[in-house]
């Protein structure tokens, strides 16, 4: 999963980006600012940010400017509605540059190239994701997560200490967990790293019991043998 976070000093063009970043499955819009300023503040606070939309011409500090003060890593694609500034973004290493008004396809290709970037990245397993809940956006940590539990449209995340509920399918959820995560029914997905026993029928963690059906019972079996 994608963690992003958006910074342009006009609101309407952050909107844009909200809009599109909704309708991709495998990015979290994180946070967005009209100032760059504290947008870069708010990246130093945070090692978990790996993308961000940054407009070029803003006052006070242009995009070009902020780009040369993130952290190497940091992928960048820039947004604008001046194309004179493509050359000296692509000077900065940018992922990509967006002329503004960009439409939803154009988004996703710069999403795309961001999330191909991310996978050739070596020891590249996620630690963490964001859920949409009624609360706003909460993080789960997968080293606190025992299993995602299918319930009609929601899914529930079982942490150690709570439990989160979102409006969501198993089916998103498994492309965005680290492959310690596997399907042990047709409504759960456990965290192999958390198993303490192994039964027939079920897992174990810390006394919480998560089903194993017979259509998953040999790959859950073996991924438990090997973890």
């Amino acid at each position: 999963m994608i963690q992003a976070i958006a910074i342009d000093d006009e609101n309407m063009a952050l909107e844009v980006i909200k809009a599109h970043a909704s309708k991709v499955p495998f990015l979290d819009l994180v946070a967005v600012f009209t100032d760059g300023v504290q947008g870069l503040e708010f990246l130093k606070k945070s090692n978990e940010i790996n993308l961000v939309f940054l407009d070029i011409n803003m006052p006070d500090i242009s995009g070009v400017e902020l780009a040369a003060l993130l952290p190497k890593e940091t992928m960048v694609v820039f947004t604008t509605a001046y194309s004179d500034y493509a050359v000296q973004g692509f000077e900065l290493d940018a992922l990509d540059y967006l002329l503004k008004p960009f439409n939803l396809m154009r988004f996703l290709k710069a999403c795309q190239k961001a999330q191909e970037w991310l996978e050739l990245q070596p020891n590249n397993e996620p630690k963490y994701l964001y859920v949409k809940t009624n609360e706003g956006q909460l993080k789960v940590k997968f080293d606190e997560l025992m299993c995602c539990e299918a319930t009609g449209n929601y899914v529930t995340f079982h942490l150690k200490s709570e439990k989160i509920i979102s409006r969501l399918t198993l089916a998103e959820i498994e492309k965005s967990l680290p492959s310690f995560f596997i399907r042990t029914h047709r409504s759960y997905i456990v965290n192999m790293k958390q198993v303490d026993k192994a039964e027939r029928h079920q897992l174990l963690i810390d006394m919480h019991c998560f089903p194993v059906s017979s259509t998953y019972m040999e790959l859950v079996m073996e991924k438990f043998g090997n973890s």
